[in-house]
């Protein structure tokens, strides 16, 4: 049986630092999840790829990506996400930290992340 993550996920808004990362929307940003992969595409072609583990479920419902190939190859990223209807929303803890909440803030290392599901 499908978990309710797995499929593809277009970005529709991103923050960073606190601000909107709105020059990411252009590059079309998609979010591929499988059983226990990820990839990451831009513009359709794939620009990042890799592992995930689901975790815990309190507070948050935690990922945790192992990337293998493109820039995040070897890193450990824990994430929070929030799965409601066709929205996910991810903020990923770019520092190896667990985000504690759906927010960034200037100076912090946290990327947050909304997507919708993809029709296909």
């Amino acid at each position: 049986m499908s978990h309710p993550l797995h499929g593809i996920w277009q970005m529709v808004r991103a923050e960073s630092g606190g601000e909107p990362s709105s020059d990411l929307l252009g590059l079309r940003v998609e979010l591929h999840l499988s059983a226990d992969t990820y990839h990451v595409h831009f513009a359709g072609e794939l620009a990042d790829q890799g592992t995930y583990q689901r975790g815990s479920t309190e507070p948050h419902s935690t990922l945790i990506l192992v990337g293998a190939k493109g820039p995040n190859a070897g890193r450990t990223i824990p994430c929070i996400y929030q799965l409601v209807g066709d929205r996910l929303r991810v903020c990923y803890g770019l520092d190896g930290t667990t985000p504690t909440a759906f927010a960034t803030t200037a100076g912090s290392t946290h990327y947050l992340a909304t997507y919708r599901r993809k029709a296909v």
